[in-house]
């Protein structure tokens, strides 16, 4: 049988309207970027865009008319993976082992981090924007071929 090709995916989170050029330089090449949230500014898509097709949806701090559009949460299918995304995981309310979903991407901790929770990847880029105490700027990338998902976190040199 055939293997699909790999797809490229690159996660990034609380830009707070800051689009870094490290974090430009780590997307360049990915099919696709999700944004989890805390966008900033419709400007930030719109740089994100020229890179690869967006999927965002919208942070608690994501107001304004620019932002009236955005989902809440979002479910988004690479090849036969389904991927759940909203800002705060807090606010999660599905059972995503249960729903059939393979990741959940979230931020709004700022924390990165990469977790298996009952075969269900979690995946928090952390923030790409303003440095936030002492927490790393980064962002995350998503790695799928068929149905086997891998992931990995990227500390942007600021």
């Amino acid at each position: 049988m055939k293997r699909k090709p790999e797809r490229h995916i690159g996660i990034i989170s609380d830009t707070h309207g800051l689009v870094r050029p490290e974090a430009i330089a780590s997307l360049r090449g990915v099919d696709m970027i999700l944004h989890a949230g805390d966008i900033g500014a419709s400007q930030v898509l719109e740089t994100l865009s020229e890179i690869a097709p967006v999927v965002a949806v919208r942070g608690n701090n994501d107001k304004g008319e620019w932002a009236e559009g955005l989902p809440d949460w979002e479910v988004v299918e690479i090849g036969s993976v389904s991927i759940y995304m909203l800002h705060d995981l807090k606010e999660i309310d599905i059972s995503p082992s249960g729903a059939g979903f393979q990741v959940v991407v979230s931020g709004h901790s700022h924390k990165p981090s990469l977790e298996d929770r009952r075969g269900v990847l979690y995946v928090n880029p952390g923030s790409a924007g303003p440095r936030r105490f002492t927490l790393p700027v980064s962002i995350a990338e998503l790695r799928v071929v068929d149905d086997k998902v891998s992931a990995a976190l990227i500390e942007l040199s600021v």
